[in-house]
């Protein structure tokens, strides 16, 4: 896979944290699931994650915000 697939650009999720003033930690510190930093920077850049690795964000940015998302609010691919 080259880089142009895997990078997907900015992703929905980056511009929610951003409007809801969430940081990565704050993600990481919701999830229940053992969620790193560097996974949520990942999504947040575009780069392709797998379906379990969006399932915990999703879940966390639930948790952090009291709303509730689905994987395609979150993401484009």
């Amino acid at each position: 896979m080259s880089d142009k697939e895997r990078e997907l650009g900015p992703q929905p999720l980056d511009a929610i944290m951003e409007e809801q003033g969430l940081k990565n930690h704050d993600l990481v510190a919701a999830s229940t699931d053992g969620l790193t930093h560097k996974q949520v920077n990942k999504g947040r850049k575009g780069r392709r994650l797998t379906r379990n690795i969006q399932e915990k964000i999703v879940a966390s940015i639930s948790v952090a915000t009291g709303s509730s998302y689905s994987i395609s609010d979150l993401f484009t691919y």
